[in-house]
């Protein structure tokens, strides 16, 4: 690990005016970012230290929603009644996504912002666009069977981790960020993450020193939600793909750079389509490599299923 320094936070205002340095970086429960700095994939100069300022608290909004601040830890927010009760989707996809250690350590910023588990991304002595851009994408013509079957460039196939992500997709909700000038700014979850194109060590549309401070829920919407998830063994895997369905509204995961909202499958249902009919739909514009070919009819099976199954608890 190479030599850092470190300062713990004591405002907002002065943990986004202290990220303005380069190489500086927010640090909360550190299960990602600690182990990439390990393996030298990730070397900030500066770590600012933000677990401790006011972002944890979980509350209703005056529209019947919920905010949820950047730092809860993922137990918490599994855990807390208004999520189990309104946003049984949410809840599942944290407890799919990680081992109980880790959920009481990380963060709801950090889970959104943790970085691809791609191999070529892990092994320094292989090329990847993503840690060092314009070196090439070993996944392209190498081992490529997790990677994405939407959305995809040649600079790039990774695909993005986060259950969390997903389900925070299919329930449209919104980031809020504090900026240097002392500025907020709230968006879509879906517009968080970008997709690789030529720059993908580019991951967010998150300006310099930009902190997310919450992620704000709307109502629920009309209908039951699930959350399902394949990984080739259920203890500490790294997810094959998974669908989060709230209502009408349906996203998947590990199957894209960013959290995918199935948008032509959501149509498909409105319409009256099948849940098979409406995943078939999304699933046309999907362009797997050959060795993640196996994707498609995972994603048939398991979208459907839990289609279906959410149309049952609604």
């Amino acid at each position: 690990m190479k030599a850092f320094t470190y300062e713990r936070a004591t405002s907002l205002e002065g943990a986004v005016q202290a990220a303005q340095a380069p190489g500086a970086r927010f640090i909360a429960g550190g299960t990602n970012l600690l182990d990439l700095m390990k393996l030298e994939i990730e070397a900030p100069t500066h770590l600012i230290d933000v677990s401790r300022l006011p972002m944890a608290g979980i509350g209703a909004t005056p529209d019947g929603g919920l905010r949820i601040g950047a730092s809860a830890t993922n137990t918490a927010v599994a855990s807390h009644a208004a999520v189990r009760a309104k946003y049984p989707v949410l809840s599942e996809a944290i407890v799919a996504g990680g081992s109980p250690q880790l959920r009481n350590k990380a963060s709801v910023a950090g889970n959104l912002l943790q970085r691809t588990r791609c191999a070529y991304f892990y092994d320094t002595t292989k090329p990847c666009n993503k840690r060092q851009p314009g070196s090439g994408c070993g996944a392209l013509e190498g081992l490529n069977r997790n990677a994405a079957i939407f959305g995809a460039s040649h600079a790039c196939i990774a695909t993005h981790p986060s259950d969390m992500a997903v389900a925070l997709s299919a329930l449209d909700a919104r980031v809020e960020v504090l900026g240097a000038s002392g500025d907020t700014r709230s968006f879509p979850v879906m517009e968080l993450h970008r997709l690789p194109g030529e720059t993908p060590h580019l991951e967010t549309h998150l300006a310099v020193g930009e902190m997310i401070t919450a992620v704000v829920l709307p109502p629920p919407p009309a209908g039951g939600q699930t959350y399902r998830k394949v990984r080739d063994r259920a203890s500490y895997a790294g997810g094959l793909a998974s669908v989060a369905v709230a209502g009408g509204q349906v996203a998947l995961g590990m199957v894209a750079h960013k959290p995918w909202r199935a948008a032509d499958a959501e149509g498909a249902l409105a319409s009256g389509a099948s849940p098979a009919e409406a995943i078939a739909k999304e699933l046309e514009g999907a362009s797997p490599l050959g060795r993640n070919d196996f994707k498609i009819p995972l994603v048939a099976r398991l979208a459907a299923a839990a289609i279906s199954e959410a149309k049952g608890r609604g």
